[in-house]
């Protein structure tokens, strides 16, 4: 896969939606094994989502939380397995962060899985172990300094 392939949308229309929510049902739901109900219980159609195709077809999505005029939130971040390793979900949060920096965010949070910590940790997230919680999995709370 080149990355001139990608295609990255600030999901805008419905068709986009529909990509979103194939991504989260095959990686989240059939990947990890999320209830259905329990991966869209907090999601609402006019969210924030950004979704990146490869040749057409959906395969990776975020959602964009704003929390404060200062402060958001990247949340339900999910590449299919068949697009892991390829700088993909690199590609989808440095995107995430440009969209907040237009909109003038200067602080963003993500709640990362355990397992991901590393992940975000290089893009620059620095993870605060003692605002850890369990619920579906082990999250640790991350935030990164936009300016």
């Amino acid at each position: 896969m080149e990355e001139d392939t990608l295609e990255i949308l600030r999901v805008s229309e419905t068709w986009q939606l529909a990509g979103v929510y194939y991504v989260r049902t095959e990686g989240m739901v059939k990947g990890f094994q999320v209830p259905l109900d329990r991966e869209f219980a907090d999601d609402s159609p006019s969210s924030p989502y950004l979704l990146i195709l490869d040749q057409g077809l959906p395969v990776a999505t975020c959602r964009l939380r704003l929390l404060t005029d200062t402060t958001a939130k990247i949340e339900r971040v999910c590449v299919l397995e068949s697009h892991r390793d390829r700088n993909i979900g690199r590609r989808l949060i440095t995107h995430a962060e440009t969209w907040f920096q237009e909109l003038g965010i200067k602080t963003v949070i993500i709640t990362s899985r355990d397992g991901a910590v590393g992940f975000y940790e290089k893009l620059g997230y620095k993870a605060d172990w003692n605002q850890m919680h369990e619920g579906f999995f082990k999250e640790v709370h991350m935030e990164k300094n936009l300016s």
